[in-house]
């Protein structure tokens, strides 16, 4: 039955291509965001500062069918960078080490394209649909030198060297709890809180993430074969990026630096260049 129903649909693609109802598109692209890891525990930590954090999407590539009425389906496979810095801070708030996220993925978006006054030169245009993520590297780690810190109220385990998931903080080796509840804790070099691949299943990231992909903006008709694309693109991951059992170890209270949900957010420009296979409608 499945067979038959692509058949069909198939059928129906290749005859309205065959009479112009169709116009098919392949291109290229690039892009630049503004990348945002959205995670609650880190950003009321004030251990932490964000940081405006710019990632790039070097290359994608864009295949798409577009129909008479303005509307049309784009299939794309996108080569993407995601992540954010922390700044870590003292109790006098000055900056003494960094918490990094560093994200690549291919992003393989399905998207729902609207296009208006198609015969216009320049037209805008709306797109919106699914994006299925595949992880190809991943790394989160952490340094700071020695310092006092103010750690928040019921926080009772932060990454070590030992422990990159979360130490007691009553364990750790020159620690010392001052009498205004903050803590002096020793330096701790690069620790490796988390990385695609690891063997220890609570250090690992998810191999893939569901997004949602959007974005708007203007085509530009060179002639008719060739147009260019310029629109403000926006992705959000509906899924943690970090791996189950983490996630498990986080739900159950068990993991203190690293409560509350954590989701990707890019924002961004992107730029194309597209080529009709077919011409007139």
């Amino acid at each position: 039955m499945t067979k038959k129903i692509l058949a069909v649909i198939a059928l129906v693609f290749c005859s309205a291509i065959s009479y112009g109802q169709i116009k098919l598109h392949i291109g290229a692209n690039t892009a630049g965001h503004a990348s945002f890891v959205l995670d609650k525990g880190l950003n009321e930590d004030p251990r932490y500062n964000s940081q405006m954090t710019y990632t790039f999407s070097p290359i994608g590539l864009t295949f798409g069918a577009d129909f008479k009425s303005g509307f049309s389906l784009q299939l794309e496979s996108i080569l993407s960078k995601y992540g954010q810095v922390y700044e870590v801070l003292n109790v006098a708030k000055q900056v003494v080490g960094e918490r990094k996220i560093d994200l690549t993925y291919i992003n393989l978006p399905l998207l729902l394209r609207f296009v208006g006054n198609t015969d216009a030169k320049a037209r805008f245009n709306f797109m919106l649909g699914p994006q299925l993520s595949l992880l190809t590297a991943g790394q989160e780690t952490l340094n700071y030198t020695a310092g006092t810190f103010q750690i928040p109220s019921g926080v009772t385990q932060i990454p070590t060297t030992q422990f990159p998931t979360g130490q007691d903080l009553s364990t750790i080796q020159g620690a010392v709890q001052n009498a205004d509840g903050t803590w002096t804790l020793p330096a701790q070099p690069t620790i490796v809180i988390a990385q695609k691949g690891d063997i220890d299943p609570l250090k690992r990231f998810r191999n893939a993430d569901l997004q949602i992909a959007a974005g708007m903006g203007l085509d530009i008709r060179i002639n008719q074969k060739f147009y260019i694309s310029s629109l403000i693109r926006a992705n959000y991951g509906i899924l943690d990026a970090r791996g189950q059992d983490l996630i498990d170890k986080i739900q159950s209270g068990r993991a203190k630096d690293l409560f509350g949900q954590r989701s990707n957010l890019q924002v961004g420009i992107q730029i194309g260049g597209h080529y009709f296979l077919n011409v007139g409608r």
